[in-house]
C-alpha cells in the first residue's frame, strides 16, 4: 500500500485573504466620491458577506469593488453566492451574499463518476466535503489534476496532499 500515491480534491478557500479583500473594500467605498454620502456597509459574517447601501447604482458599484478585491487577493468569485436583493428600511438595498465552501454530494458523485469512466487505474473516494484520488502511478494522478483544471465546475477546486 505504501507505493500508492494520492491527493485530495477540496473546495476551499482563505478567510484570512477574504478578510483582508473585504477591509480594502470597505476602504476604496469609504474614498470613493460617487459612494461617499451612501452609508453603504459591507459586513462579514461567519458564513456570508452583507452589502447594505442607498440605491441600485450604489449596490452594484459595491459589488464590483468586492470582486476585484477578491481577484487581487487570488481567491476565486466562485466562493460568491449571490442570492436576491432584498428592499431594506429606508429605501436602502440589502443583498446577502453567502459563502461557498466544500463540494456538494452531488457535484462529488460526479467528479468520482467521471475520474473513474476516463482512469481505470486511479480510484476516487469521497470523505466528507472532499474526494481522495489514489493511483499506483502519479503520472495518472497529474494527468486526472489536468483534466479537472480543463473542467468549468460550480465551485473552486483545489488539489491539496499530494503524496
Amino acid at each position: 500500500m505504501a507505493s500508492t500515491s494520492s491527493f485530495d480534491i477540496v473546495s476551499q478557500f482563505d478567510r484570512q485573504e477574504l478578510r483582508n479583500a473585504v477591509d480594502q473594500a470597505q476602504r476604496e467605498i469609504r474614498q470613493r466620491y460617487d459612494l461617499k454620502d451612501t452609508k453603504t456597509e459591507l459586513e462579514l459574517g461567519e458564513n456570508e458577506i452583507t452589502i447594505n447601501t442607498e440605491s441600485d447604482y450604489s449596490l452594484s458599484a459595491v459589488k464590483d469593488i468586492l470582486e476585484s478585491k477578491v481577484i487581487s487577493r487570488k481567491l476565486s468569485l466562485k466562493i460568491l453566492d449571490y442570492q436576491t436583493e432584498e428592499d431594506a428600511s429606508g429605501g436602502r438595498k440589502r443583498q446577502v451574499i453567502n459563502l461557498r465552501e466544500g463540494i456538494p454530494d452531488e457535484l462529488a458523485k460526479q467528479i468520482a463518476k467521471q475520474i473513474r469512466s476516463e482512469f481505470k487505474k486511479v480510484t476516487p473516494q469521497q470523505q466528507g466535503d472532499a474526494i481522495r484520488v489514489q493511483a499506483k502511478s502519479r503520472d495518472d494522478l497529474q494527468a486526472v489534476i489536468q483534466l479537472l483544471r480543463g473542467e468549468d465546475f460550480p465551485v473552486a477546486l483545489q488539489f491539496i496532499n499530494y503524496r
